[in-house]
């Protein structure tokens, strides 16, 4: 028996037989090429074979873990398309008369390299995604099966690392559990696995021994077990029979109020990023959709959606949820979703740069066609507007300032619309620190816990080496969202959390007694927060 320790990314208990992932490797050693208009053409062609896989990719992991979550695939191929890389690969062909399998390889890894060393954290998790798009390539260059991703039994998957494409396309019922040698919490792939609800480990040295061996994955206490003893085993079989009780047990919560023991209401609503999502949000019990991600309708396309696509999508989502409340957040684009044909400058700090509200406000004809679809939509059932990234009271002015002009002429043009709920995401420590005048401008806060962790402590929560470091329990976030909600309850703004500590258990409790109105959760996760809720008495006034 064998134990090692790694890093939690997916809470869980495996146990089955290991599969170690062995990845075809192609030859990208230095040819000297004779025509190097031919090879360039080669190289083109397996590009545009790359860019149509991961297009195929991006449509299958939108049906099995929404638009958000596969938008990474939307962003690989944007960076095949990208002017720096192609060059650097052209210029090695055309100068050095070398192969194209090592032309891509080496200028993958410069850019890579490039790409690593800057500040900005959208720019470095750009960096592995230069090595994953770089591979694809060479694969296609040197006709590489992907076929060895194929599980052909329930199996707790091992490798060094996973690229979000292998994670989305492996068969989710033939995965017991994700190990990987590399990777950060916050990775890509790590969230991916989260989407998928695989239990899932980071941090473990794998040994290709281990390979068709017995094993146990408690992602709970971080501890894989490679051939564990009858006792171990006995011991894990319980776990995970108690994991799989409690998941029954928690169906049993569907139908029921989420109150706490004292009867304080709280709201329980799911993030969602499609309208497919809006399924998962009724089949989970969702009380309604706190964040509603628009974004997923400008990301994968060549042109913006028009008003009328937008209009059927935000229509479809608030009949679906039967005249349940739909928060649905305008555009986010910019920083980690990026769309070529918004035409925005490269930034070296795009997470704090031109995004967001910011794109909105200065292209006001793009925000009223997004305006106009959700007033339209409002008809037809209970739809609220949340916006992103506000720093300032200003901003809110301008924005409701755009919103009354979009109804000014929906009323000329004798449209329905119903009554809609202005809200704002406080994502921002400006926005914590003008939390009080900001409240007495909109119906509702909603705060990102996400990015204000992010932004809070200076950390970039996708740099692995920052692990140690990242803490959203830290006393200064926890600080910022109670001034929050004591600045917004004093001009009758409710208050609510979509980002990921929403549906942190140990701080149900916490919220509650802060006063916390609602909360917004993945689907998967809305009857494990309802049934610490009605565990939970408050404590707070409100």
């Amino acid at each position: 028996m064998r134990r090692s320790s790694g890093k939690s990314i997916y809470k869980g208990v495996a146990i089955g037989k290991v599969r170690i992932l062995k990845k075809a490797t192609a030859d990208t050693s230095k040819r000297e090429i004779t025509d190097v208009e031919a090879e360039i053409e080669r190289y083109q062609n397996a590009r545009d074979t790359a860019v149509q896989q991961l297009q195929d990719v991006f449509k299958k992991a939108c049906k099995n873990i929404g638009e958000e979550s596969a938008a990474i695939f939307d962003v690989q191929s944007m960076l095949l398309a990208d002017d720096d890389y192609n060059d650097a690969v052209y210029e090695k062909i055309r100068n050095e008369k070398v192969n194209a399998e090592n032309a891509v390889q080496r200028a993958g890894e410069e850019i890579s390299r490039i790409f690593s060393e800057m500040d900005d954290e959208y720019m470095r998790a750009r960096s592995a995604d230069i090595l994953d798009v770089s591979k694809r390539v060479i694969d296609v260059l040197s006709g590489v099966s992907t076929k060895a991703l194929e599980a052909d039994e329930p199996s707790i998957l091992m490798a060094d690392d996973l690229t979000p494409a292998e994670t989305v396309q492996l068969d989710k019922s033939k995965i017991l559990a994700f190990v990987t040698k590399y990777g950060s919490a916050q990775s890509h792939t790590a969230i991916l696995a989260r989407t998928m609800n695989i239990p899932a480990m980071t941090g473990i040295i794998i040994d290709p021994e281990w390979d068709g061996k017995q094993a146990v994955v408690d992602s709970f206490t971080g501890e894989l077990i490679i051939e564990p003893d009858e006792e171990t085993l006995v011991h894990s079989m319980a776990k995970l029979q108690e994991v799989q009780a409690r998941i029954e047990l928690l169906q049993k919560l569907k139908g029921q109020e989420t109150v706490t023991l004292d009867g304080r209401k709280i709201n329980l609503y799911a993030n969602i990023g499609s309208v497919e999502d809006a399924y998962l949000a009724l089949e989970n019990d969702a009380e309604g959709v706190g964040l509603f991600r628009s974004e997923f309708l400008y990301l994968g396309r060549s042109t913006y959606p028009t008003e009328e696509e937008q209009f059927v999508a935000y229509k479809n989502v608030a009949r679906k949820m039967g005249g349940k409340k739909v928060i649905i957040r305008t555009l986010d684009i910019g920083a980690d979703k990026q769309a070529d044909y918004f035409n925005l400058d490269k930034e070296e700090n795009p997470a704090m740069g031109f995004r967001a509200i910011r794109i909105c406000l200065e292209r006001p004809e793009l925000f009223k066609t997004q305006l106009r679809a959700i007033y339209r939509a409002s008809a037809f059932g209970n739809i609220a507007i949340m916006y992103p990234m506000i720093i300032s009271v200003d901003e809110v002015r301008k924005i409701k300032q755009i919103s009354a002009d979009v109804r000014s002429a929906l009323n000329r043009e004798n449209i329905a619309y119903g009554a809609v709920e202005e809200g704002i995401m406080v994502e921002t420590p400006a926005a914590v620190l003008m939390s009080e005048e900001l409240a007495k401008e909109v119906d509702f806060f909603s705060i990102g816990t996400n990015d204000l962790t992010q932004y809070t402590l200076a950390i970039d929560r996708q740099n692995a080496k920052l692990d140690n470091f990242y803490n959203p329990h830290h006393p200064a976030v926890l600080k910022a969202i109670q001034i929050t909600i004591e600045n917004a309850h004093k001009h009758d703004c409710w208050v609510g959390i979509c980002g990921e500590l929403g549906a942190d258990l140990d701080l149900t409790e916490t919220f509650i007694n802060m006063g916390i109105d609602e909360l917004s959760v993945s689907p998967s996760r809305i009857l494990a927060v309802r049934d610490k809720v009605r565990s939970t008495r408050a404590k707070g006034i409100r």
